[in-house]
């Protein structure tokens, strides 16, 4: 690992309030940042007060005043090695470009591809990435070079898949395919939007739950007899023994309430998978969140075009 990598991987830096003073009533703020030998000696002469606290894990600055001071510090502190980081990751990159359609050099890197979700993956996991909503396009400061060029290839080949003509391709290779007319069912038995469940272990209903669809927020149990080849046809892997699968309703969460949803300790056991629906794990939560919450801005954009 770089030492740009190490400096961007770790945390910025955090200022707050101590709650509790430093025991004796005083007011102050503490100051967390990542260790670095010389950045504590400007630190200790910036601020000849400042004692650490290890039950507090961070640097104490007494004073009424304290939290605006350090707050400047860090301002002008960390702008001046973020900006030599910067610098660093310029020169590397201008030693070893990426040619590429999809990168635009400015004052970083400005990133256009045609929607992909394994695209917008790879980005989100660049540190500093953002989504830059007047240009439509990312943005990636010098000092991620090294991260982006590590993620680049996976970045350029999801991006040629995505486009126009591929997708259309792809399409077209699906029709002519032997399993279309099955994919074509698959979707309308979607669209029907009801699940089997175990009639002696139905879901609870209005709560965001895991099942082999996705994630779902149970509406109603008909209490309708799954039929055994619909059952076995779309939804293999759902059993009830003993008993009989019935029909429930279901319909897709909201960003606030997958937000809300209360994520499991624990994978979900053999019996829950056989079941049929189970809690969501945290990271299928942050998943669906990004998910949904993509959708949700691309809808506000269509919406806002449109009037």
């Amino acid at each position: 690992m770089t030492w740009v990598e190490e400096l961007v991987m770790e945390e910025a830096p955090e200022i707050s309030v101590a709650p509790q003073g430093d025991g004796d009533g005083a007011s102050g703020a503490t100051a967390t940042f990542p260790y670095d030998r010389m950045t504590i000696e400007r630190f200790r002469e910036a601020f000849p007060r400042a004692r650490w606290r290890d039950d507090l894990n961070a640097w104490f600055v007494p004073g009424a005043r304290a939290e605006r001071r350090v707050t400047a510090w860090m301002g002008r502190e960390w702008s001046g090695v973020l900006a030599h980081a910067d610098q660093r990751g310029r020169d590397a990159f201008a030693f070893d470009p990426i040619s590429s359609p999809y990168l635009e050099v400015a004052d970083g890197f400005v990133i256009r591809t045609p929607y992909s979700r394994r695209v917008i993956t790879e980005l989100r996991a660049v540190r500093w990435a953002r989504w830059d909503a007047a240009l439509k396009a990312w943005r990636i400061p010098f000092r991620s070079a090294e991260d982006l060029r590590r993620r680049w290839p996976a970045i350029e080949d999801a991006a040629r898949l995505a486009e126009p003509e591929e997708r259309r391709k792809r399409q077209e290779g699906r029709r002519a395919s032997p399993d279309h007319a099955e994919r074509q069912a698959a979707a309308a038995e979607r669209r029907r939007r009801r699940y089997p469940v175990p009639e002696n272990a139905p879901p609870p209903l209005a709560q965001v739950l895991m099942t082999h669809t996705g994630c779902l927020i149970f509406e109603d149990i008909t209490g309708e007899i799954a039929e055994p080849a619909a059952a076995a046809r779309f939804y293999p892997d759902v059993a009830a023994k003993p008993g009989v699968l019935i029909w429930a309703i279901w319909r897709p969460p909201s960003h606030a309430e997958l937000i809300q949803a209360w994520p499991a300790r624990t994978p979900p056991s053999p019996a829950d998978l056989a079941r049929g629906w189970w809690q969501p794990p945290i990271e299928v939560l942050r998943e669906e969140r990004h998910r949904v919450a993509s959708l949700d801005r691309a809808q506000t954009t269509r919406r806002a075009k449109t009037s």
